[in-house]
């Protein structure tokens, strides 16, 4: 959902007591991230149910039932207590957003009919662009030459990437495009009308409020769609269990990033999306033999650049760039000459006995990259030459490669 938006503001850092188990709510969030949009585009492809709006309605009545019964049974909704939420307020900013979050999610929804996963994700990298021209159309930042010359990089690598797709569809590309604006002026209008107590309502809290509306609005939109072709018989075919199984992974998206925002800074935020998508192209080649080309390697590889810059600044790259080094050579010293077991016990990790806390909590986070690699690529891949079967009809009418 908005789990693909970029965080351009650098928080200060968690204590280290709160950041040691970080890993793990990031693996998390990376985890249920890619695991929702596979599994979208396996219902929507493989298991032969192609109504993308009625799945994103069904995902939005779930989570309208799961977030009324947590608000009741948990504390993971206690921060609507502090959200003073009138008629008013509900009618001028929820109903508005929840409006271009459904058809955000519905343009995302329907753009796995026509392109392949990588191709998404690599399209997805110039969100933080569509974000940045909202801003300045609704007045929200100044308008800044350095900035739009960033941004016509990420532009630039997009196109790239664009032209070296060999599935490359109009329609999907359109799509994909119109998910983007609508994120993007979403994430704007939330800046701008939600600028007083309920500004700072958390993802879980915001869905606590947008799901109706979503839920309402796509039932509209499914009515006059997909309603007159649907046939009740694809929900046996696709599995009503499966069905019930992608709403709570759609779901647990929601919750996993509530902890991800709890335990982690703005920067980590930043950093994991993009290793979120970068993992997500590889799954995909993986699972659907997705061909990238040389020019769309290149092309992702510069919008990539682009946005790291955008992200972080020249500051915060060379600061992180300087603490790379410095870890990776006390790494490195602490391996090539390791003290014995019985000197300086006050010398333990991170100070020259060890590899340090931070090198640590990175092999931790690869590891668990590559666990969570190993398990989409045993689940889905079936083996012996090819595509997993009902694959080989490709959106949008090209054959699979």
């Amino acid at each position: 959902m908005a789990d693909d938006d970029v965080e351009r503001q650098v928080e200060k850092p968690r204590p280290a007591e709160r950041s040691v188990h970080a890993v793990f709510y990031i693996a998390n969030w990376i985890f249920f991230s890619n695991l929702t949009i596979l599994f979208n585009k396996w219902i929507i492809d493989s298991r032969g149910f192609r109504y993308p709006v009625i799945l994103t309605c069904w995902h939005m009545v779930f989570a309208t039932i799961a977030t009324q019964v947590l608000a009741r049974t948990t504390k993971l909704l206690d921060g609507r207590k502090s959200v003073k939420m009138t008629g008013r307020t509900y009618l001028r900013a929820i109903v508005p957003i929840g409006l271009l979050y459904s058809a955000s999610l519905v343009c995302s929804n329907m753009v796995y009919l026509y392109l392949s996963v990588a191709f998404i994700q690599m399209l997805k990298a110039a969100a933080p662009v569509a974000v940045l021209l909202c801003s300045w159309a609704w007045r929200v930042e100044e308008p800044s030459l350095k900035r739009f010359l960033n941004i016509l990089l990420i532009v630039g690598g997009v196109a790239l990437a664009s032209f070296g797709e060999i599935a490359f569809s109009m329609t999907g590309f359109l799509f994909q495009l119109g998910g983007i604006v609508f994120e993007a002026m979403r994430l704007v209008m939330i800046q701008v009308l939600l600028a007083g107590d309920t500004q700072k309502m958390d993802p879980l809290v915001s869905l606590y409020y947008y799901a109706p509306v979503c839920a309402v609005m796509n039932i509209v939109i499914a009515i006059g769609s997909e309603a007159s072709s649907f046939n009740p018989a694809d929900l046996a075919t696709a599995g009503y269990g499966l069905l019930l199984l992608n709403a709570m992974v759609a779901f647990m998206l929601n919750v996993s990033s509530v902890f991800l925002i709890g335990k982690t800074s703005g920067l980590v935020m930043t950093l994991t999306g993009i290793l979120k998508n970068i993992l997500l192209v590889i799954i995909s080649v993986l699972i659907w033999h997705t061909a990238i080309t040389c020019l769309q390697f290149l092309g992702y590889a510069i919008a990539l650049a682009g946005l790291l810059y955008y992200s972080l600044g020249k500051d915060q790259l060379l600061a992180l760039s300087q603490a790379a080094w410095v870890y990776a050579r006390g790494g490195y010293e602490a391996v090539r000459v390791s003290p014995p077991s019985g000197d300086e016990p006050g010398q333990s990790q991170g100070q020259g006995g060890g590899l340090p806390s931070a090198v640590r909590r990175a092999l931790v986070l690869a590891l668990a990259a590559v666990v969570i690699l190993v398990l989409f690529g045993a689940f889905f891949y079936r083996g012996g030459g090819g595509v997993e079967p009902g694959l080989g009809r490709r959106f949008g009418g090209a054959n699979a490669s």
